[in-house]
């Protein structure tokens, strides 16, 4: 991912933001003309949007406050990959297989409720062709998924 993407047959979007909420609907509005103008149908593009959703709140979940996180989209022989940037050296955990969970395995006290999450990397992995981590030289990484389309 770099200046000279498009020379090297690779088309790439990258959006430095503000590590909170309120930039995921930018974040997905940027993206998602990128994958309309790539030809993508509307069931990629949902796809995308589930994993462009959990890697952005996991990123800025590790984000100090008044931080920021790039979100990364790119394109090239090999597919369509949504990736986002956090300066966390810490890699995300392995996602725990996915079990069919019923209303009576969650702690629904209201102090313990938070505590029930933690199925996002197990929906991106779900979704995707291919994920991972990307450690950054400068320090962080890059969390990406590869989408099936």
């Amino acid at each position: 991912m770099n200046q000279d993407a498009d020379r090297k047959g690779v088309d790439e979007l990258q959006m430095p933001m503000a590590a909170s909420p309120a930039s995921a609907g930018l974040a997905w509005s940027l993206v998602e003309a990128r994958l309309i103008r790539w030809g993508l149908d509307d069931e990629a593009r949902y796809d995308a949007r589930l994993i462009l959703t959990e890697l952005l709140a996991n990123a800025i979940g590790v984000t100090p406050l008044g931080g920021h996180v790039t979100v990364l989209c790119s394109r090239d022989t090999a597919g369509v990959a949504i990736g986002v940037a956090d300066r966390c050296p810490d890699v995300p955990p392995e996602p725990q297989a996915v079990v069919e969970m019923r209303p009576e395995d969650l702690d629904l006290r209201p102090e313990r409720f938070d505590d029930n999450g933690g199925w996002g990397l197990a929906v991106v992995t779900a979704l995707a062709a291919a994920c991972g981590v990307t450690r950054l030289d400068a320090g962080g990484k890059i969390v990406w998924a590869r989408l099936r389309a």
